[in-house]
């Protein structure tokens, strides 16, 4: 097997210009584009495709790829082509109407939040990644406190008349004596 690999580069670009590339490339803040034109320069300098791998950190199979992709077509087939995440699943609008419509209609269980994106949408999400994408919207789950059945309909007023017989509002006690309050349950 021949290890000579330092003549299947084509020279699409002088030293200078690659100079250049990677100066453009780092201006513009593209750090996975400099790091494959730093590969194609030691290239340049005489390393083997091994070599230069090593000293951007990348395997034998991805400086592979990147020598060939030099060789169909420099610089901008060079440049990688995956933006890093894949797209949302909702438009920014679709999202807004949806929390705008989560909104209105409180409150809303996750499952009900789930089949409402899926019937409406066509989209799924995983429960945590939705529960995360509405608290960044502003979003809190909580979930709602049922009326309990045994309570009375006048427990406001239960409430305060037992608390001034507590207190003995209803007695005329010496305003001196100072009155302890508790936590009631």
């Amino acid at each position: 097997m021949n290890t000579n690999q330092r003549e299947r580069l084509v020279r699409h670009l002088s030293e200078a210009e690659l100079d250049q590339a990677i100066e453009d490339a780092q201006s513009t803040d593209e750090a996975r584009l400099v790091r494959r034109l730093c590969f194609i320069k030691d290239l340049y300098l005489g390393d083997t495709r091994k070599q230069a791998g090593r000293r951007v950190g990348s395997s034998r199979s991805t400086t592979r790829r990147w020598a060939q992709a030099w060789n169909e077509g420099g610089v901008e087939r060079l440049r990688p082509s995956f933006g890093g995440r894949p797209p949302p699943k909702l438009s920014p609008k679709q999202f807004e109407d949806l929390c705008e419509y989560l909104g209105d209609g409180q409150p809303w269980m996750p499952q009900a939040i789930r089949a409402l994106i899926r019937d409406h949408y066509g989209v799924t999400y995983h429960p945590a990644h939705l529960s995360r994408k509405l608290r960044e919207a502003g979003m809190n789950y909580a979930k709602p406190r049922p009326m309990d059945p045994r309570r009375p309909d006048d427990a406001e007023e239960i409430l305060a008349e037992r608390l001034g017989q507590a207190l003995g509002e209803d007695d005329n006690q010496d305003e001196a004596e100072p009155a302890v309050l508790g936590f009631f349950r």
